[in-house]
């Protein structure tokens, strides 16, 4: 693997002028509010999609889950790739093949064709989510990288935060179909900024591609997900098992590959490897809230759409609005345990009002709980993204950037899974929500957030337990 020095690495970043690190942030704050904008959306669209294609709430579940599950396959061996040959030119891939799939999905003439394109997208997702923190890595120091981060994640809940609002009012006036449209244009301001940025990839971190660690990566996350999501059922039982044997195959070949698609060595480090576990359960605790928030008040609550995503809108208004604060105040905390364990307390404190949602529309309650979720990911995100992305070389800042995508994504799908594992226990196939269902699909929500809540301590344990940077390999994290 070629290695880089702290002094080589240093001379690199300073390369990029500040105009040009001006012109990335654009660049990967945009693309970066894309992919949460299109699924803040699909949230308030699923009621349409379901009536339109005759579907309950299990099956709805897949327009995001398939999505979740394509990006997660993807995002390692995408940023390797984007190692080898470069991070702008896989970047602007995922742009391009963002924005064709979402103008294919205007014209979907059936469920299994949109579950198709949104899995598409997932693989665009994974092109642009893999290598934008790495470039921001690479092109800003640790006095601003934190601000930075922040920033690329205040625009991700942004995305979230248009998404509700704008999908709402869409899904009323102009059907469903309509939200795919709305992503182009910002998919097009951020191909024409990227593209005036020079290549911030003159190094290049290794010279190989590995195709079968990247095979059993791949059927080694899809046989363990697809299990999941797809519990009870006994094949599920034994695709999720045959998974976990095949992730275990995986780590094996990886230790000895010399060019590994994903160097499983990093995971040695504490830091980083308690940070990324913190990440994936407090996503496993809290991702299900935008999916039944969307469903209970279009369906319980007897709102439009447009109605539910001004609802919906307090959770990402205060993540945006404090996201870039937190993560400009963990550049300079001292204790670098403190912001991102604090998050998790703050989500843990949502978690327990979704437990007591009632089976009459309380939207005092709602609000409240999506606060609490808004601030715990404001408070929790950009300080953990940082301390994983500082933790690691240069040489590793690639890996480490897919790994902040994968742990962030098979969280999600681990939250969808719970989600859809309680529907199938408690509703069955008769999922279709109406007045005679709600009582089921309240206690299908008190099940899924129990389960949340035991998540989400864990996660505080880990987060305070994470220990402090460590040396050697990782030794150059502060370049």
């Amino acid at each position: 693997m070629v290695k880089i020095n702290a002094e080589q690495s240093s001379i690199f970043m300073e390369e990029m002028s500040k105009s040009q690190k001006r012109t990335l942030l654009l660049a990967s704050c945009t693309a970066s509010a894309i992919t949460p904008l299109t699924g803040t959306m699909m949230n308030l669209s699923l009621v349409s999609i379901g009536a339109e294609f005759g579907l309950g709430s299990h099956a709805l579940a897949y327009v995001n889950t398939i999505f979740l599950l394509s990006s997660a396959v993807f995002m390692v061996p995408v940023a390797k790739m984007a190692d080898i040959y470069g991070r702008k030119v896989f970047f602007i891939l995922g742009l391009a093949l963002y924005t064709v799939a979402s103008l294919v999905s205007y014209f979907s003439v059936s469920f299994e064709m949109l579950l198709a394109l949104r899995a598409v997208m997932g693989i665009a997702a994974a092109a642009m989510a893999g290598t934008a923190i790495s470039m921001l890595t690479d092109a800003f120091g640790p006095s601003e990288r934190g601000a930075a981060i922040g920033l690329n994640t205040a625009c991700v809940y942004l995305g979230a935060a248009m998404g509700p609002v704008v999908g709402g009012l869409i899904n009323d006036i102009m059907g469903w179909r309509a939200v795919f449209l709305v992503t182009i244009p910002l998919a097009a301001v951020a191909l024409l900024a990227i593209w005036a940025v020079r290549p911030n990839n003159n190094v290049r971190y290794g010279k190989t591609f590995d195709l079968r660690g990247t095979l059993l990566y791949a059927v080694a996350v899809t046989l363990t997900m697809a299990g999941l999501i797809n519990m009870p059922d006994i094949m599920a039982v034994c695709s999720m098992a045959t998974g976990l044997l095949v992730l275990w195959m995986f780590v094996r070949y990886e230790r000895r590959a010399e060019e590994p698609v994903l160097d499983v060595r990093i995971f040695s480090n504490r830091l980083f490897s308690r940070s990324c576990l913190a990440s994936f359960m407090i996503n496993s605790a809290n991702y299900a809230v935008a999916f039944f928030v969307a469903i209970y008040l279009q369906t319980i609550g007897a709102l439009t759409s447009a109605e539910a995503g001004l609802v919906m809108f307090s959770q990402p208004l205060v993540q945006t609005s404090l996201t870039a604060f937190f993560g400009k105040l963990y550049d300079r905390a001292g204790d670098k345990r403190l912001l991102p364990t604090l998050g998790v307390a703050i989500s843990g404190a949502g978690i327990l009002l979704m437990i007591a949602l009632p089976m009459e529309l309380d939207l005092t309650l709602v609000v409240a709980a999506l606060v609490f979720f808004g601030l715990g990911n404001a408070v929790f995100n950009a300080p953990n993204t940082t301390a994983i992305m500082s933790s690691v070389s240069p040489v590793d800042r690639g890996a480490a950037s897919a790994m902040v995508a994968v742990v962030r994504q098979t969280g999600m799908m681990a939250s969808m899974g719970i989600a859809m594992l309680v529907i199938s226990v408690i509703m069955g196939s008769l999922d279709t929500l109406n007045p005679s269902t709600y009582g089921n699909f309240i206690t299908v929500i008190r099940i899924s957030f129990a389960v949340s809540a035991v998540m989400c301590l864990l996660a505080m344990l880990v987060s305070w337990f994470r220990g402090a940077p460590a040396k050697g390999r990782a030794g150059l994290s502060g370049s």
